[in-house]
Parts: structure tokens; C-alpha cells; sequence
């Protein structure tokens, strides 16, 4: 089924009969006492609420969150917000969908950018460190993964293809400061700040909506990664041990602060470059992306619940 109705191009008036992703679905009472059905849909655009109104419960039994459902709707304003009221919703056999048409993905393009990241990591002098990169990168499921890989649920890169445009983007800022202060070791930090977020390949799940896995709700990506490192470590002849424990540092660092979900502050100096560049380029794209959301001529976005503030436009 081809999708031609996309949640960027709707307006308020407009009629909609097309196929959407179920990314929140939850029954409620209204005001007046009657159930109705709230729904959250997203296509590769964007996302937007919808309301059923009318049959809440037995329409509620046709699907799950997570299915795609094809919406016959009204494009309605409430709140200065746009949104469906859906008369009819029917779930829709995946065989006949094209899955590009739900998952957001990075504006860039994923092997150029695999393949600058693969540029810089071969200028790691290193023989240890750069046997260390070729080899973890060289396993078809991690690069497989790492490339699709969205970087985080919701607060950044959180699109097929974000963890990699991430990861570019930090060892890029780390490759530019790396000579800037005297007794860091760039090998080590081009190295750690290309594996910083390796095991958010296992955190989270992608194929359809994006969200923790088991593991990444009871290990989570900072000791998954860790423990892909290992495995890798393990695998070759003769790694320092020393260089392990300060790339493993790295790792267990870059969150910054106990709170954040480090289990250890930055104590050298390549993890706190890492922990700042991690930081830098997550917010930055947080900002860029609500900056963009915000399409109309406001000088000021909506408040960022996760940011805590209204940015400026300009």
C-alpha cells in the first residue's frame, strides 16, 4: 500500500485516508463521562495525535501499539495543535507496507557518513587501538546495527541513523580539539569517542517503534558496551591492559555524572573530552530538531519538557 498523505503536509480542514505507525495508544473518559480512544501516530515526517471518538472500546480491541492502521480521518486545531478525528481505524497486514514510510531517518546519508567515520579511525596510529576499531567494526551484526541504530528514544538522533550521524559528529569535534591541549592522547580519544555509545546497538529496538530493550532497561548501553569491548579485547594477542582500562574508562565516563547514569566521573582527560563533545552534540541537535518542529513565525519554540526551556528562534 503507498502511503501519499504525510503528518508535515496535513492542515486543519483537511480529510485523511492513509496508513500510520501506533507509537501511544490509550483509552481515557471525557469530561462528559464518555470512554474515547487516544492515539499517537507517526510517519516518517512526524507525529500527531488522534481521538476516536466514537465505538472507543471495540475499536481499542482491533489493534496494538506498534501496528500500522490505516485512519480515515478530519485534520482538526485544538490547542494550537494539529490533530486527527478518526471515524474509522483498521489494522494493516505489514506485507503490503513500505516500513521506510514510518521510521524517521537521518537527513544524511548512512554509508557516506560509515564511511568518514571509518576515514578518521584509520588515522589512529595505535596498532592496538586500530586493531581494536577494524575488528569490532568488521563483525557484520555491530556494523550492521550500527548503522540503523537511532542514538536515543527521544531526546536526540532518535531516527534510524542516528547513532551513527552521533558518533560522526563526536569524534569529528574530538578530531578538532584533540591538538589543542597539551598530554592528550588522540589515538585514545578518537577510539573512545567512536565507541562511547557501541552498546546502544543493544539498548534499543528499531524496527518499528523505538524503545528499550530488556537489556537496555536492566544493563543499559554504558555496561553493554563495555562488555562488547571485552569480547572484542578478548579476541586479540597482546592488548595493553593499561590502554583497556583507560578506553573502558572512556565508556564508563561519558554521561559525566553519577546522576546522569555514569558509574564513574571522568578522570582522565581524553574521558572528559569525550563526556563534553558527547554532551555538546546531543544538545545541539535537541535544540536544532524543536528549533525546526517549531515551524511557525514565533521567535521563541514551545517549552522542551527534557530541556526545560523555550529556545530562541531569532
Amino acid at each position: 500500500m503507498n502511503k501519499s498523505v504525510f503528518v508535515k503536509d496535513i492542515s486543519a480542514g483537511d480529510k485523511v485516508r492513509d496508513v500510520f505507525l501506533v507509537t501511544g495508544k490509550n483509552l481515557a473518559v471525557s469530561q462528559k463521562g464518555n470512554p474515547y480512544l487516544s492515539l499517537r501516530l507517526r510517519d516518517r515526517t512526524g507525529e500527531v495525535e488522534g481521538r476516536v471518538w466514537e465505538n472507543a472500546l471495540s475499536v481499542s480491541e482491533r489493534f496494538e501499539k506498534g501496528d500500522i492502521i490505516e485512519v480515515q480521518a478530519r485534520v482538526v486545531s485544538f490547542r494550537n495543535e494539529l490533530q486527527l478525528s478518526i471515524f474509522e481505524c483498521l489494522p494493516v497486514d505489514d506485507f503490503h507496507i513500505n516500513p521506510a514510510d514510518f521510521s524517521p531517518a537521518s537527513p544524511y546519508d548512512i554509508d557516506e557518513m560509515f564511511n568518514a567515520l571509518g576515514s578518521i579511525m584509520s588515522t589512529v596510529e595505535n596498532p592496538s587501538l586500530r586493531k581494536l576499531l577494524e575488528t569490532t567494526f568488521a563483525d557484520d551484526y555491530i556494523a550492521g546495527a550500527f548503522k540503523r541504530a537511532p542514538a536515543a528514544k527521544g531526546f536526540h538522533h532518535a531516527y534510524i541513523g542516528g547513532l551513527l550521524e552521533h558518533t560522526l559528529s563526536v569524534v569529528r569535534l574530538l578530531d578538532l580539539i584533540s591538538s589543542h591541549y597539551e598530554g592528550v592522547n588522540r589515538d585514545l580519544l578518537i577510539a573512545g569517542g567512536t565507541l562511547h555509545d557501541i552498546g546502544k546497538i543493544d539498548e534499543l529496538s528499531f524496527a518499528t517503534i523505538i524503545d528499550y530493550t530488556d537489556e537496555g532497561r536492566l544493563v543499559g548501553h554504558i555496561v553493554r558496551g563495555v562488555e562488547i569491548i571485552d569480547r572484542i579485547i578478548q579476541q586479540l594477542s597482546d592488548f595493553p591492559e593499561q590502554l583497556a582500562l583507560e578506553l573502558r574508562h572512556i565508556l564508563l565516563s561519558h554521561h559525566g555524572l553519577l546522576e546522569f547514569g555514569s558509574p564513574k566521573r571522568p578522570k582522565t582527560l581524553e574521558a572528559l573530552m569525550v563526556n563534553f563533545a558527547d554532551d555538546l552534540d546531543a544538545k545541539m541537535n535537541a535544540f536544532q530538531y524543536h528549533m525546526n518542529e517549531s515551524a511557525d513565525d514565533s521567535s521563541w519554540t514551545t517549552y522542551h519538557r527534557l530541556l526545560e526551556r523555550y529556545i530562541y528562534k531569532g
